[in-house]
């Protein structure tokens, strides 16, 4: 027992030194990882990179460093133990380890290539399956979306690349259409004329980049359809503060040209004749009749 504990202490002090070279060696190497994190961000925002992603490629480069510089310090503190074996045992663990995290490295590759690609961005309103709302952050693993209604949904990344995603908000208009009712007996170029006229008035509307268009497109169970569309801003409350203002000032050109917007028309047809009588009669009396 004395032996092997005097072979564990003779064994001990005769690695000791490559133990504290390789002590000094990984301080060297934590300095040039703090370097590394220092320089990175100084050299992206330069470049006007977007922050997120150069948390990103900070992030991946101090990994890096700290992984060769681990590789090195051992192969310092045990000579006999290769950067060739350590790396075989790294990959029979990194599979188990990838299967074990395939979601979590699956919405990381995914923020990976949504910061590099930048389908969106932050402040962005976009759609993807059945989410809808504003863009408050991207990050490596999940994207933050304020819905109208104000709730706060964190969505993993993987959706918004394997699924089709639409951008409200890429450009600065949006077509919005709303569709408006006249009756059959009035003429239809005048009120295609009074409708124009008081889209055109209404503030929001940019006519100047985008005409108004106007088209019949109906005949209505009661009315001649029209489809009215114009080109506004692409935020959803600009849209629909757009559309209010344009319906009441519809209504309003329409009545002022005594152009009706119709109720539905209904037609009745009975079976059997129906009695008739004033309210002065006798129901009864007109039944028996």
């Amino acid at each position: 027992m004395q032996e092997q504990l005097q072979g564990y202490l003779t064994g001990f002090w005769t690695i000791l030194p490559n133990l504290i070279f390789a002590t000094i060696f990984l301080v060297l190497v934590w300095l040039f990882a703090k370097f590394v994190g220092w320089l990175i961000p100084k050299l992206m925002s330069k470049a006007n990179v977007r922050q997120a992603l150069i948390d990103v490629i900070r992030m991946v480069a101090i990994a890096a460093v700290w992984v060769l510089g681990v590789l090195i310090a051992a192969t310092i503190a045990f000579p006999t133990v290769t950067i060739g074996k350590i790396l075989a045992a790294a990959g029979v663990g990194g599979i188990a380890i990838a299967f074990a995290a395939k979601d979590t490295l699956e919405n990381f590759f995914a923020g990976i290539m949504l910061l590099l690609r930048e389908p969106f961005r932050k402040g962005d309103f976009v759609e993807c399956e059945d989410l809808e709302g504003k863009v408050e952050d991207i990050n490596v693993r999940d994207t933050r979306i304020r819905q109208t209604n104000g709730q706060l949904i964190v969505a993993p990344n993987a959706m918004f690349y394997q699924n089709p995603v639409t951008v409200l908000t890429d450009g600065d208009l949006r077509r919005t259409t709303i569709m408006c009712g006249v009756a059959y007996d009035e003429d239809v170029d005048e009120a295609r004329e009074v409708i124009l006229s008081a889209v055109k008035g209404v503030d929001s509307v940019r006519d100047d980049v985008k005409d108004v268009q106007i088209f019949a497109q109906a005949f209505g169970a009661s009315s001649i359809d029209f489809e009215v569309t114009w080109w506004t801003g692409s935020e959803p409350i600009d849209i629909r503060r757009s559309r209010d203002k344009v319906v009441a000032a519809v209504k309003r050109a329409l009545d002022d040209a005594e152009i009706e917007i119709p109720f539905p028309y209904r037609t009745l047809t009975f079976k059997e004749p129906l009695p008739l009588f004033r309210e002065d009669q006798d129901a009864s009396k007109v039944a028996a009749e």
